[in-house]
């Protein structure tokens, strides 16, 4: 009997990915799994999908990953492959998997997870014990012309773009950020930092029906960038110059003096936390989606005399389902923040583009369609 279900026609360019190393190089070269394990379908496990990946974005931590080697105790200590915003289609399946098939167009969830501890029995399975989150070292990521992976993990998206279903994965952070901050109609919201997480966030703000909506950002580009993806939104350009707690009064006022009930704090950056902790209102929330540095100040006197909720994320869990209906109904559009888009080979200057604040670039998109 047959090992794996393949597509009619078998795939005959080499499997390539995108390298860095401690040494912060960045390079493209030969990765795994072979193009002949993939003809064959040999490294298939059971319960495993390979996916020819069309579309990959590049993620902030990937750029991180590449320059810093290292966010906080994750670090890059050998050889590794980046990326983890994927979207593709299904060339091969084990026997053990029923509900994909070849040719069904899948996004990535790039957790892989132990199904056992009490995180994952729980439903929240962001915080697994044994978690590989593909791209985080030493787990290799899927920038890769071909990967194996979990079929469980791989969501359908029917005739959805493939850049599209590579966007569900930060739409997945926004959302899981969503969901835990209860952000209502009518809710005076201020969205700290419009990098491509903020800007996510910022549409899912808009559709949740927050009023008044405030964006901050120290560069005018993003701002301006923000006001023309949504024009309803209020700006505000943080000054260096500025104390926490007058950038905390500069957001009120943006917002026609209404006190904030809930900041989402997208940049992980302590100034910017300090500053929602000094925006929002008594009972508010400041929730940190964003990551920053390994220890924090914060005007505790300010959180504690306010009764402010202060609040952090790690990952999502659960939000693809949700992501998909979401841009599939149109509710969400992304299409916007993509700025630039590369070919595989063409991996080191994308990576290059997305790295330099002077391109103006977004969401730069690494693909490989053919």
């Amino acid at each position: 009997m047959a090992t794996v279900t393949e597509t009619i026609s078998k795939p005959t360019k080499v499997n390539i990915g995108v390298f860095t190393n401690p040494d912060h190089k960045l390079w493209v070269a030969d990765a795994e799994p072979t193009l002949e394990t993939v003809q064959k379908g040999e490294s298939l496990k059971q319960g495993e999908v390979t996916v020819a990946i069309r579309s990959t974005g590049i993620c902030g931590s990937d750029v991180h990953f590449w320059h810093a080697g290292r966010i906080g105790p994750m670090v890059v200590e050998d050889t590794h492959i980046l990326g983890h915003e994927s979207a593709g289609e299904v060339l091969a399946v084990h026997p053990s998997v029923t509900h994909l098939k070849p040719g069904d167009r899948v996004a990535i969830e790039p957790n892989i997870i132990c199904h056992e501890c009490e995180a994952c029995l729980t439903g929240r399975y962001n915080g697994c014990e044994r978690v590989q989150f593909l791209s985080t070292p030493p787990v290799p990521g899927l920038l890769r012309r071909y990967v194996n992976h979990p079929a469980v993990l791989c969501h359908k998206i029917g005739d959805m773009s493939y850049e599209d279903g590579s966007l569900l994965e930060p739409l997945s952070v926004a959302l899981a950020g969503m969901q835990r901050s209860g952000v209502r109609l009518g809710d005076p919201v201020v969205v700290c930092g419009a990098g491509p997480i903020g800007l996510v966030t910022l549409l899912c703000c808009r559709a949740a029906g927050a009023e008044p909506l405030v964006i901050t950002d120290i560069d005018e580009g993003r701002l301006k960038f923000a006001k023309e993806l949504v024009p309803t939104v209020r700006t505000h350009k943080v000054e260096f110059s500025h104390t926490p707690q007058e950038t905390g009064e500069k957001i009120v006022a943006a917002a026609d003096g209404e006190k904030i009930a809930v900041a989402m704090e997208c940049t992980g950056v302590q100034s910017s936390v300090a500053g929602a902790v000094w925006s929002v209102k008594f009972g508010g929330k400041v929730f940190v989606i964003g990551v920053g540095k390994d220890d924090m100040t914060i005007p505790f006197s300010r959180v504690n005399t306010q009764e402010i909720d202060l609040i952090f994320q790690y990952r999502y869990a659960n939000t693809w389902p949700r992501a998909i209906r979401l841009v599939k109904s149109g509710i969400i559009d992304m299409k916007k923040l993509v700025t630039h888009r590369f070919q595989l080979e063409q991996a080191i200057e994308a990576f290059e583009t997305a790295a330099n604040p002077r391109t103006g670039a977004i969401k730069v998109q690494i693909q490989s369609l053919d």
